[in-house]
């Protein structure tokens, strides 16, 4: 069952429109751009950004910051939710009496593509080398997820267990927050929700984080608690259909990021990784007649 929230994200446009007045006169010509450009906006890099309004980076992101984000990542998330959900062509309603298969495998397919390729445009190429270093260096990893999620929490673990590196799931919350009471300095927490808002899951990551556990995220919302909680964050873009909350859609992205992470980890433990996979290979070979 995939994971709800009753949240609903602020709209960043309507946040530009109120603060507008009460903004610099270069932070009003960022704001200006944004408006005019939204969808733009969320392919370009801070840089980017900057150069066009001709202002500095430290300019663009104190707007960020002025809207309630973290940073320009964050911001960027949050606009792109916005400005791409919900009613796009390629989006249209499916009707099982004048659609044939077809058609409605089209819609499917291009819908999940379109993830796919937004969730790659948005990801913080440095946010995920720290990533990749703190996972490659971690002395137990710990996945944590909640109903739709739990099945992502679940497949990093059937990956990552083929690194070396001790890990482990948990879907339950009273796991969860038990099994992360035990970690210290030296493991990783990883939290995935795609609301990052999720109750159990905040929890969890708080108690591994006063353990001494490095925290990681998995969201699709820039302006969450859980962004604000982890101490490194990845996110995911998700676009709403009829018939498939954006919880669902998401679910294709988180799966690819967590394969992406796996292949990093492992290219930078390719020894140890090529030995543990054997093993595996050879453990299960038991299991087939």
């Amino acid at each position: 069952m995939a994971e709800t929230t009753n949240r609903v994200p602020p709209s960043v446009l309507t946040q530009l429109h109120a603060l507008y007045s009460s903004l610099s006169g270069k932070e009003q010509q960022i704001a200006d751009y944004i408006l005019d450009h939204a969808g733009d906006v969320i392919h370009q890099s801070i840089t980017e950004l900057a150069d066009l309004c001709q202002c500095a980076d430290s300019t663009v992101f104190r707007l960020c910051r002025r809207l309630g984000y973290r940073g320009y990542q964050a911001f960027k998330i949050a606009l792109a939710s916005e400005v791409t959900h919900p009613k796009q062509t390629i989006y249209q309603e499916i009707n099982l009496e004048d659609d044939d298969l077809g058609t409605i495998a089209d819609n499917i397919f291009t819908a999940n593509i379109e993830t796919l390729r937004e969730t790659r445009q948005i990801i913080d190429r440095e946010m995920l080398m720290n990533v990749v270093s703190c996972l490659e260096h971690a002395r137990r990893i710990e996945f944590y997820g909640s109903g739709g999620s739990a099945a992502i929490a679940q497949d990093a673990y059937h990956k990552f267990i083929r690194t070396g590196i001790p890990c482990i799931h948990h879907s339950d919350s009273h796991f969860q927050v038990m099994s992360a009471s035990l970690l210290s300095t030296g493991d990783v927490a990883i939290g995935i929700s795609h609301s990052g808002s999720n109750q159990d899951i905040l929890e969890a990551l708080r108690v591994a984080k006063e353990a001494g556990a490095k925290t990681i995220g998995i969201t699709s919302y820039g302006k969450s608690p859980l962004v604000r909680l982890a101490d490194m964050c990845l996110f995911t873009t998700s676009r709403e259909t009829v018939f498939r909350a954006d919880a669902l859609s998401s679910r294709l992205a988180q799966l690819s990021l967590i394969d992406l992470l796996y292949v990093a980890v492992s290219l930078r433990r390719q020894d140890q990784t090529i030995r543990s996979i054997q093993h595996i290979r050879e453990a299960i070979s038991l299991k087939r007649l």
